[in-house]
């Protein structure tokens, strides 16, 4: 049992934060969490690349006192079971479906970062949106025009490589564009560190081309907000010009975990678009 106050988070009023457990259909046993009043509305949030389901508290403690919230951590990552095979998009995919129906709560909105934008749009791509109210996705591309451009890196440095856990603890200090305290940063960097250094790669193989991602996304009908830094702008404008029923939230002045560096703002965001377009 967490509580809530948990992870180096602000104090709040309480609510009970439980550990579950689930099997998936090929046997791998996952782990999400759960609060909020179990007769409310659902919503499943699902965490990026090597990171824990708990990075979501502060939704958890705030949007857990109105509503079901079920936060989920994927093969590999987190609680759950780390399996030897499954990390590309069909399976993760499948794994989310499977977990939404296990809740046995009817249609969920679903909260996706980072990589979990493209695991929750390869469940639409197995499992159809029958299982969804809604979306919302949280700074990734979402195959849209025009495609992300990357700056390749420049010469490494002089003397050996950086080590993996150099790398993730660099890697976790760039999600925040506000200062975290050492303790929250250090968790999140072993948490990161407990998926394997091959599963990891593999997470980030994207086995399928970017219109995969965009079918995806079209082809459900319920309505999204996709919530970005100004990098996804461009995609974000498409999205909303060419899909009904989509709106954009840009946060300028956060950093890739926006959701931890403006926490209140997002959940602020998320309920008026709940309420507003999805359960008034």
């Amino acid at each position: 049992m967490l509580a809530a106050s948990s992870f180096g988070q602000p104090s709040a009023p309480p609510n009970t934060v439980a550990d579950h457990f689930f099997k998936t259909s090929d046997g791998v046993r996952l782990h999400y969490l759960e609060s909020g009043p179990s007769s409310a509305h659902t919503l499943v949030f699902v965490p990026g690349w090597t990171m824990p389901a708990w990075i979501w508290m502060p939704q958890i403690r705030s949007l857990g006192r109105h509503y079901h919230v079920v936060a989920f951590d994927p093969r590999g990552q987190g609680d759950s079971a780390i399996p030897a095979m499954g990390y590309e998009p069909v399976r993760r995919g499948r794994d989310i479906a499977e977990l939404i129906a296990s809740l046995n709560v009817g249609r969920v909105v679903v909260v996706a970062w980072s990589l979990g934008v493209l695991d929750t749009l390869a469940s639409v791509k197995v499992a159809g949106d029958g299982h969804l109210a809604g979306l919302v996705l949280v700074d990734n591309s979402v195959g849209e025009e025009p495609a992300p451009t990357y700056t390749p890196p420049g010469p490494a440095p002089a003397g050996p490589p950086p080590s993996r856990l150099d790398r993730v603890r660099a890697f976790v200090r760039s999600m925040f564009h506000r200062p975290r305290p050492a303790a929250y940063l250090d968790r999140l960097t072993d948490a990161a560190l407990r998926t394997p250094e091959q599963a990891s790669r593999l997470l980030l193989a994207y086995p399928v081309p970017r219109s995969y991602w965009r079918e995806a996304v079209y082809a459900t009908k319920v309505p999204v907000l996709y919530a970005v830094r100004p990098r996804w702008v461009a995609q974000g404008e498409n999205l909303v010009r060419n899909r009904p029923d989509t709106e954009m939230e840009v946060f300028p002045d956060a950093g890739h975990a926006l959701f931890v560096d403006e926490p209140a703002r997002f959940d602020s965001m998320t309920e008026q678009f709940l309420r507003r377009r999805i359960w008034p």
